[in-house]
């Protein structure tokens, strides 16, 4: 199949070089909103036009404590283990992020740790991983506009096992310090989304997020002045990407092309993966409008 043929939000993919094979994950399209979600599928491919899957890669255990809004999967490699950052919700319990782990990026994947890994209390979302200079592991999340209407992103640090957090988050920025978003779901409400952390071809630490801008979904970049997971945390004056669509990330291909990866358009049932080239130069990035992957 196509990319065309394929309904995921938030498209995540792990290039393996070993075997010369893309992993896709995402969110399903058709239980993003509503229904029981089921669990979280991949797709692979080797050379991100053609696809094969669904591969079932996460089914909750009987007794796992989410039932729906399963959101976001991202898989790292990590001290030779796949481990799985996503969203999850149920009744009466706050959105959450839940670390998955797995000994293959095809799974199966199973919980890992005692239970959600950001603060019970919080709405979170979308957490991804970190791991700084010194070898550290964190937790970059955002505590949602659901609860705090001026969504934020946080830091947190892990243990080296990445089962439990060691310490108190760390607000890095709110949403309303970018100049970009616009007031969504109501007065005074700024949605953050999607962090993603990249350095550039400078070695600067970049962190890519969503909101809503002035043209629909859209990614902006902010920029750490240290160079340091707590930054302070700069919002670049452009846009990455401005017109409906958002919940991206960066990776190369096996040529060693940076591609950012996104759904778009916004709307449901519409959203489907898509792939645009990446320029990066002097600590900045563009985006290649023109160079968009056959989808």
């Amino acid at each position: 199949m196509r990319l065309g043929e394929i309904h995921l939000r938030d498209p995540f993919v792990w290039t393996d070089s070993s075997n010369g094979c893309y992993y896709m994950y995402g969110t399903n399209g058709d239980t993003a909103w509503n229904g029981k979600a089921n669990g979280f599928d991949a797709y692979t491919s080797s050379n991100l036009i053609d696809w094969e899957g669904p591969f079932p890669v996460f089914r909750p255990p009987t007794g796992f404590w989410s039932d729906h809004h399963y959101w976001a999967p991202e898989v790292h490699l990590y001290r030779d283990r796949y481990y799985m950052f996503a969203s999850f919700k149920a009744l009466n319990k706050c959105r959450a992020t839940q670390i998955l782990v797995a000994d293959h990026p095809l799974g199966p994947f199973v919980p890992h740790g005692d239970g959600p890994i950001t603060p019970p209390e919080w709405e979170c979302l979308d957490g991804t991983l970190f791991v700084d200079h010194d070898g550290v592991p964190w937790i970059v999340f955002c505590h949602e506009w659901t609860q705090v209407k001026d969504g934020e992103i946080h830091a947190m640090r892990l243990t080296h096992e990445l089962d439990r957090a060691l310490g108190k988050p760390v607000l890095l920025f709110k949403a309303s310090q970018a100049y970009w978003p616009v007031e969504a779901e109501g007065k005074g409400n700024f949605v953050t989304d999607g962090p993603f952390l990249f350095r550039s071809d400078a070695g600067r630490l970049l962190m890519m997020w969503s909101s809503h801008g002035k043209q629909g979904y859209a990614i902006g970049i902010a920029q750490s002045v240290t160079g340091h997971i707590l930054g302070p945390w700069l919002q670049e004056p452009e846009l990455l990407f401005e017109k409906d669509g958002g919940h991206g990330m960066l990776f190369h291909t096996l040529q060693g092309q940076l591609l950012l990866s996104l759904h778009m358009p916004n709307t449901h049932p519409n959203e489907r993966p898509t792939f645009l080239s990446v320029l990066s130069a002097d600590g900045k990035l563009q985006v290649e409008h023109k160079k968009q992957l056959e989808a």
